[in-house]
């Protein structure tokens, strides 16, 4: 039938032939709508590292509208975030991996919760 008879978390075998294209153009099509968008990564994030994921932020050339600062939960900070022009939020979420709220459920849940609600981080 074409399907995965023995699910797996993660497959570590992929070929990896193919490259994501660019996608900046996508990215500046929608904020510049007027979308809302969050961008987060966790810091320990070994896949994606956040400072990859800053700097494509950085070449859309969006001014920055809140400076990097920490945000927190419970007291503890649980990340760092600055917001840019055209809506753009990013955020990273402190001792997490690739999946960001596997490993922080709570910090995750209260960022998301935050900006849904058009709330600071």
């Amino acid at each position: 039938m074409g399907t995965v008879t023995e699910w797996q978390r993660c497959n570590h075998d992929l070929t990896y032939t193919k490259d994501i294209p660019n996608n900046t153009n996508y990215h500046l099509s929608l904020t510049s709508k007027g979308y809302h968008a969050l961008i987060y990564s966790g810091d320990h994030d070994l896949v994606v590292p956040f400072l990859g994921t800053q700097a494509w932020i950085r070449s859309l050339n969006f001014s920055v509208v809140d400076e990097w600062r920490s945000w927190h939960v419970g007291g503890q900070v649980a990340g760092y975030t600055t917001t840019y022009s055209n809506n753009l939020t990013f955020a990273t979420v402190r001792g997490a991996g690739h999946t960001a709220p596997e490993y922080k459920p709570e910090e995750c849940l209260a960022m998301l919760q935050r900006w849904i609600s058009s709330r600071p981080l």
